[in-house]
């Protein structure tokens, strides 16, 4: 009994450490792709199907999938109509797992471990290296395919075991138990894992497994409930609507299980001839049966739902409806979800979403703080304090959320990016600390004075101040497009701003020539600004010139 035990989850864990392994090894290799999937999707429903089917098949889990769609809803990412045609594509996906798992080459693990620790452990390449760590990891899950699989051939002749796995036949108890261990694994291909060992020894019949199979489908959709606890109603939809394509489907399937075994059976692949026994030979066809099955219950729930796609999501907002109380009381956050830190292509894109959030805030108060000086007004003040206030709280959660993303086991690539991230944002920081401290406490004395610039210096000022906020703009067109085009012009453009703010500068002493002009109550604010947007301008070109850098690195 306790080698049997012993076997069981050694060889559990082996397969569910193969699996994380290959996940990884598949996302490390294939990240970017993915994020950049994910950052584009359209509203076109099919090609969301298609999008969740190959990024579940990537990371190998619908339950990983249903957490990174309620983390995306939650931190305003994606609509969350827009995550239901990729639910329906995530069923899809989930099944390529099975399907693999199906064929019989455990006989062939320590051959594919052997290959993939050499691949891993003598390239330099950072992408033959995940290919290695991908092949490795599926030897290790067939590896430890094949400890469960030994370590059960004694409950054959267990008679209380086996008539559990009868009892599995009944639909209530089998939809319960697959639910249960499910969402207990965290992963619907691991528990069909689990039951194409249990079938490769004649143990679990196609009948008793359909049942187990469907409830599966629901323990994914529990992960998704409970991924979306504590997260906003958004995120809670992805969780609900999973759920009601999951149940809808169960509810269909329970009355004609012994149908869907036949159709099943007719799509598979029969036993070899030259296998005499007929226990041998229905062992043998089993895991594929439970395979197909698996693949075709999911295909008929995406096409079932795909044309519903809008019914759906308005029956989820009748249940889940909007919280009418919007009102922040203090600086919040809106896309780092520490669940991702350990899918970092995935992390950095949060991360790099938050850092544009704060460009925004600072390009904001950019346009702000110019009204007090040319329209002596000082309403504008009070928003960009407050503004000011989110800016430091936003750059200190991300350089902690960076910090943390780096500390995992990521790549010199992922810490480039983490790194330029981390520069950019201290360099809205600085733009938004000129603007609060510097041009803030001047234009309070600015609207305590009497004092008011010459039509010529208010021109000057203006021009210079949309000059500078057109520099902002393009650094965030840079830093959120890579747009390197972009980057050179702005190293170009801030030279000539330079020479333009002397040239301000020299009307300006030249104006202050005539005994006439009102500029020398004036002068002090008008060269201090100057000076000061000029200064924001370096900043601004200071995020084109990190990217530049990385590119001569290069």
């Amino acid at each position: 009994m306790i080698l049997l035990i012993s076997g069981l989850l050694g060889g559990l864990g082996l397969f569910l450490w193969g699996m994380k392994l290959m996940s990884t090894g598949l996302q490390n290799s294939a990240g970017d792709r993915m994020r950049g999937m994910l950052g584009h999707m359209t509203h076109n429903r099919f090609v969301a199907v298609g999008i969740g089917a190959l990024v579940t098949t990537i990371i190998q889990s619908s339950s990983a999938t249903s957490v990174m769609l309620v983390g995306f809803v939650n931190s305003r990412l994606m609509d969350f109509r827009r995550t239901i045609g990729i639910i329906l594509g995530a069923m899809i996906g989930t099944t390529f797992t099975a399907q693999i798992i199906a064929f019989k080459i455990t006989d062939y693990a320590l051959l594919i471990i052997a290959l993939g620790f050499f691949i891993y452990a003598f390239s330099s390449k950072p992408r033959i290296k995940h290919l290695g760590e991908t092949v490795l990891g599926f030897g290790i899950l067939f590896f430890g395919m094949h400890i469960m699989s030994e370590a059960m051939y004694p409950l054959r002749t267990f008679a209380p075991f086996m008539d559990i796995l009868v009892n599995m036949e009944n639909p209530l108890l089998g939809i319960l138990a697959g639910v249960v261990f499910t969402a207990l694994i965290q992963s619907s291909s691991a528990f069909i894992g689990i039951m194409i060992v249990l079938a490769s020894q004649g143990l679990l019949s196609l009948e008793a497994s359909i049942p187990l199979l469907l409830g599966s489908n629901l323990g994914t959709a529990v992960t998704a409930i409970l991924a979306s606890i504590g997260s906003s109603r958004e995120g809670l939809k992805v969780g609900i609507a999973m759920s009601i394509v999951k149940l809808t489907g169960i509810l269909i399937m329970v009355w004609w299980i012994p149908s869907f075994v036949g159709m099943v059976e007719s799509i598979s692949p029969k036993a070899s001839p030259d296998i005499v026994s007929e226990t041998q030979a229905v062992a043998a066809v089993l895991p594929r049966q439970i395979a197909n099955a698996h693949t075709v219950f999911s295909v008929f729930l995406a096409f079932l739902f795909l044309p519903f796609t809008n019914l759906l999501a308005r029956l989820v907002d009748a249940i889940v409806p909007p919280d009418r109380i919007m009102e922040e009381v203090k600086p919040q956050t809106m896309y780092l979800d520490r669940r991702f830190i350990q899918t970092p292509s995935l992390g950095l894109n949060l991360a790099k979403q938050e850092a544009l959030r704060v460009g925004n805030l600072v390009r904001e108060m950019g346009y702000e703080i110019i009204l007090p000086f040319t329209e002596k007004s000082g309403y504008s003040l009070a928003s960009i304090g407050r503004k000011e206030e989110t800016v430091d709280y936003l750059a200190t959660e991300i350089q902690n959320y960076l910090t943390a993303l780096t500390r995992e086991n990521v790549g010199q690539k992922r810490v480039d990016e983490a790194f330029q991230i981390m520069y950019v944002v201290n360099e809205f920081e600085n733009i938004a600390d000129i603007i609060s401290k510097i041009m803030v406490r001047r234009a309070r004395a600015w609207l305590d004075s009497e004092a008011d610039f010459s039509s010529q210096g208010k021109n000057e000022l203006e021009e210079f101040h949309q000059h500078v906020m057109n520099q902002m703009n393009r650094s965030m067109e840079v830093f959120k497009d890579l747009n390197l085009e972009r980057a050179r012009e702005m190293k170009s453009k801030y030279k000539k701003y330079r020479l333009l703010a002397m040239e301000f500068e020299m009307q300006h002493y030249r104006r202050l020539q005539d005994p006439a002009s009102n500029s020398q109550e004036s002068s002090e604010t008008h060269l201090e600004l100057i000076t000061t947007l000029r200064n924001i301008a370096g900043h601004a070109t200071n995020i084109a010139r990190i990217f530049l850098n990385q590119l001569e690195k290069t």
